[in-house]
């Protein structure tokens, strides 16, 4: 049975890659915590470190056996939030996984709002993260609900989901640009133009797919700017910067100084799905999941043009 004190040891020890330093921020003395990194090694049949007389470094196991280490360790902390809050006779907090677009397009703070006037002072802790570590949190259960850009795989055992939305992407142009007042906008009409990528923050490869798709659909854009996110795409459009594809949701009330197009030849979409394990712990993960597939049916505000 693994010891959760000597695994708080050995992630100190691995943070900081030196013994003194993990001593100090745990507040004992060197020897100990060296007996039990020891100890831990021994009880594993397991070298978790490299030594020498200036550092200690992780092996290749160690580096595998940290990352479990770490997610055993907030799951142990939130079990124990989480019995606490039930010992006062609260139902437990919530913790949910998202990616930005979840924010941007209002799905998440919609339903927090309506979870907030169902259960009022329920705590609900909130983890900005990629899709892989939010299927990674679902199955160490230090996560109760994910909101990602794909779905696991259908032969995956534990984790169910479901398309919340499918946000479609529209041409956003500088409000002076030729192309603003233009009948028809054709592929043609794009090649070469000043561009404004958004990057998706889930791997390294989103710009190469960026312009393979530009390129299947007949252009080739000339990007000047990375946007980390939709909205600063739109303030650069807006400042006469280039142009961008930007998501349907993250237009209405931000349109001064742009116009929007819409392009029956590009149909492409940000996709946001709710994913969570299969097993339901508590009767407020269920229903919180409820929520959030009722927010993503729920119809946008369309009180503003686009341009066909």
């Amino acid at each position: 049975m693994l010891d959760l004190r000597q695994l708080r040891y050995f992630v100190a020890v691995a943070e900081e890659e030196h013994v003194g330093r993990a001593a100090e921020r745990l507040h004992i003395s060197q020897s100990p915590l060296s007996r039990q990194i020891a100890q831990l090694e021994k009880n594993l049949g397991l070298t978790l470190f490299e030594r020498s007389q200036q550092r200690i470094r992780l092996t290749s196991d160690g580096r595998v056996f940290l990352t479990e280490a770490t997610a055993l360790l907030r799951h142990a902390a939130r079990l124990e939030n989480l019995g606490r809050r039930l010992g006062r006779g609260e139902e437990g907090g919530l913790c949910v996984g998202y990616v930005g677009d979840a924010m941007h397009t209002g799905l998440l703070p919609k339903a927090l709002r309506s979870l907030n006037e169902e259960r009022p002072g329920i705590h609900v802790a909130l983890y900005d993260m990629t899709a892989h570590e939010q299927f990674e949190g679902l199955r160490q259960r230090s996560l109760d609900i994910a909101l990602v850009p794909e779905a696991p795989p259908e032969d995956d055992p534990d984790l169910r989901s479901t398309l919340l939305l499918e946000d479609p992407l529209l041409l956003a142009v500088p409000g002076t640009h030729p192309l603003a007042d233009a009948a028809e906008v054709r592929p043609e009409d794009l090649d070469g133009q000043p561009w404004i990528a958004v990057e998706d923050g889930q791997d390294h490869v989103w710009r190469d797919d960026f312009v393979a798709a530009c390129a299947a659909a007949g252009f080739t854009p000339d990007i000047r700017f990375e946007a980390p996110e939709p909205l600063t795409a739109v303030g650069l459009v807006a400042s006469g910067l280039g142009m961008a594809f930007v998501q349907r949701s993250m237009l209405p009330g931000r349109t001064a100084g742009i116009t929007v197009r819409e392009l029956p030849w590009f149909q492409r979409s940000v996709r946001l799905w709710a994913t969570w394990h299969q097993i339901d712990l508590r009767p407020v993960v269920a229903s919180f999941r409820t929520t959030v597939l009722a927010t993503g049916t729920e119809e946008p505000d369309d009180d503003w043009s686009v341009v066909n």
